[in-house]
C-alpha cells in the first residue's frame, strides 16, 4: 500500500515537473528607427582669438617702425 502511494506520488511529481518545463516565449522585434543628428560646433571665437593673437604681435612690430 505504501509502495503504491510513493509511486503514485512520484508520478504525479515527475507530470509536474514535466508540464513546467514546457514554456512558450514570444520576442516581439520591432523596428529601429534612426534619426540624423544635427550638431553645430561654433569654434570662430577661438580662432578669431588665436588670429588676433598672431596678428596682433604682427601689427606692434609694423607700428614700432
Amino acid at each position: 500500500m505504501k509502495l503504491h502511494l510513493l509511486s503514485h506520488l512520484l508520478c504525479l511529481a515527475l507530470l509536474l515537473g514535466i508540464g513546467s518545463a514546457c514554456t512558450k516565449h514570444e520576442v516581439d522585434v520591432k523596428p529601429v528607427e534612426i534619426k540624423p543628428i544635427h550638431i553645430t560646433i561654433d569654434v570662430n571665437v577661438k580662432v578669431d582669438r588665436a588670429l588676433d593673437d598672431f596678428f596682433g604681435d604682427i601689427d606692434e612690430a609694423a607700428q614700432d617702425e
